[in-house]
């Protein structure tokens, strides 16, 4: 047995050699400032040469890491300090967006500069995002000829998709709404904007970001109203905006409607009671009683869960639509609310195919008693929309050719009396 000691193993102090990879860089973008920098002073105002110099720098010079500093310099011709305002100890460039002539020309090629140099380099599409809304924040650093420049660019760049509507809620900042910059600069922007497209175009971007109904807030609360927005964008020159915008508000408007008229059917309130609110809604929001009939119409048929089988569905919207006749007769008064009814009757059971076999019985035992012969006659000979035309015209054939013989003999008696 060995009465040795065993010597227990020590750690050397063994030094090993970081990869250079691995070391992590110090963030420092002066030289990458002055690379850029030193690059658009000698290609000028020349756009295509401006396009081609940063296509080829990308290669070089890492865009990745230093994006922010890329478009500081782009757009204000060097890095931003936080404000707007420009860093005094870096080098700086005298072309720039914010130097370029105050044109719709020029800020278009400096979009597609923009728009070139994303596509090439795929990975700065975020970062250019984040830059745009950083620099929204900062409008008030800049001047108004500045501001009027990045307003008409960025309304440009969203009409061509290069960047979300999302990076408008910049513009929602208390600071610039109060002081009324957000408001001059929407102005710019949206005329940019619907000069490149349309406002369909401005629409559907706004749509697709929820932000559809939230211009009102580029004014402050004690000017948040359709008829202050209206005047402001219309005296700018962009009646189509407040046309949109009020058109928002009325539909928003439409919807809490529906909903407070859902719940008022699910409290059980009387119908006496629901008629007078609808009624006082009316004369509030100025909604016309075909529009109304609309509304009254998608509530009464959204208060009750549906059953499954459509033997039993027809059952049950009838008895539903006699429950409810008192509310659909008030706003029917007229011949065209009278029409819309049974448009919106054809659309319902096109939409749910439960009841595309209940049409006919819905309309001559729920609503013939306050919905005209003549209407229905209206109806099935010029006034149905494309939505199961072929089902239901067939599903009321035989009842119109027994109006018809019933208006045929009546007329004749009344020859006969003569």
């Amino acid at each position: 047995m060995n009465n040795q000691k065993q010597q227990k193993p020590t750690l050397t102090g063994q030094r090993f050699k970081t990869r250079k990879r691995d070391e992590k860089e110090r963030f420092d973008p002066t030289q990458f400032q002055e690379s850029i920098v030193q690059g658009l002073n000698q290609t000028g105002t020349d756009l295509e040469a401006v396009a081609k110099f940063l296509d080829a720098s990308g290669a070089k010079l890492d865009y990745r890491r230093y994006a922010e500093t890329l478009f500081d310099i782009l757009v204000a011709g060097g890095m931003l300090a936080p404000g707007g305002t420009l860093s005094d100890d870096m080098t700086r460039t005298e072309y720039c967006l914010f130097t370029a002539s105050e044109d719709l020309e020029t800020m278009q090629a400096y979009a597609q500069v923009f728009n070139k140099l994303i596509r090439r380099y795929k990975y700065l599409e975020k970062g250019f995002e984040e830059e745009i809304k950083k620099l929204l924040l900062f409008l008030k650093g800049f001047t108004e000829s500045e501001r009027n420049k990045l307003a008409m660019l960025t309304g440009i760049l969203l009409a061509n998709g290069n960047i979300s509507a999302s990076i408008l809620n910049s513009l929602f900042n208390e600071n610039l709404v109060k002081e009324g910059v957000s408001a001059a600069f929407a102005v710019k922007l949206f005329k940019s904007w619907i000069n490149e497209k349309d406002i369909n175009s401005v629409a559907a971007s706004l749509r697709k970001v929820g932000m559809d109904n939230r211009l009102m807030e580029l004014f402050p609360a004690n000017k948040r109203s359709c008829e202050h927005f209206s005047k402001y964008f219309t005296d700018a020159g962009l009646k189509e905006l407040s046309d949109f915008a009020r058109n928002q508000q009325s539909i928003g408007a439409r919807k809490e409607l529906q909903k407070e008229l859902q719940e008022q059917m699910l409290r059980g309130e009387t119908l006496k009671d629901i008629i007078a609110y609808v009624r006082e809604e009316m004369k509030k929001t100025s909604i016309s009683e075909q529009t109304m009939i609309g509304i009254v119409w998608t509530s009464v048929m959204s208060s009750v869960e549906w059953n499954k089988k459509e033997e039993l569905v027809t059952e049950q919207a009838i008895k539903l639509l006699k429950q409810y006749s008192p509310l659909l007769k008030a706003f029917t008064s007229q011949g065209l609310s009278e029409l819309t009814l049974l448009l919106k009757i054809q659309e319902y059971c096109y939409d749910n195919i439960h009841f595309m076999k209940a049409f006919q019985k819905i309309v001559v035992l729920g609503t013939l008693w306050y919905v005209f012969e003549e209407v229905i006659l209206k109806w099935y000979t010029e006034s149905h929309v494309a939505k199961g035309k072929s089902v239901f015209l067939e599903q009321m054939k035989k009842f119109v050719e027994w109006l018809k013989n019933a208006e045929e003999e009546s007329e004749s008696e009344e020859e006969e009396g003569d």
